[in-house]
């Protein structure tokens, strides 16, 4: 195994960071932004949140980043080879521990781990909007963007898309 090779690189981060991604691919954005720009300078910050932004816009999960991200290190065997780094090891370990969490008896422990992980999921995701926030606010103009979306997201029901499209259309009029 030829530590020099990307691909390598890709499976062994992401099939590690697999594993410590409670809640998804989306709460470990940080962790992703962190070693994706920082640690192996794959992206700038700006081409992470240009990626992070096509995934969220794109039908389908959250994990669309990570084949962004290896498409970016690697072209089409580097998508595929992240893809299934970060979906194949927490498949396995969901399908057996949903096994072993089913067996019928009374415990009250799947409930209480099912419990304790909700809080942690929302954390990473606050991280995650954290980190997306502070590498792509650059202006006071996309500073206010950021709160006024987040302020208008967390008081009405309007379609997450329609938020999305507006932030899009100031973008490409070069507002932000």
């Amino acid at each position: 195994m030829n530590a020099e090779n990307p691909i390598w690189g890709l499976i062994s981060t992401f099939g590690l960071m697999s594993l410590f991604a409670v809640g998804g691919a989306a709460a470990a954005v940080p962790e992703m932004h962190r070693i994706a720009v920082d640690v192996h300078h794959w992206m700038t910050d700006k081409q992470f949140a240009d990626a992070y932004a096509i995934a969220q816009l794109s039908p389908g999960p959250n994990v669309l980043i990570v084949t962004l991200i290896g498409y970016a290190v690697a072209g089409i065997p580097g998508a595929l080879a992240a893809t299934l780094a970060m979906c194949l090891p927490t498949a396995l370990l969901a399908y057996y521990v949903s096994r072993l969490l089913n067996r019928p008896n009374q415990s009250r422990w799947p409930g209480l781990i099912q419990a304790a992980l909700v809080p942690l999921s929302i954390g990473l995701m606050a991280a995650s909007a954290l980190i997306l926030a502070e590498s792509t606010d650059r202006t006071l103009a996309a500073l206010l963007l950021t709160a006024t979306v987040a302020l208008v997201a967390s008081v009405s029901r309007i379609n997450p898309l329609w938020i999305l499209l507006v932030g899009g259309l100031l973008g490409f009029a070069g507002i932000v």
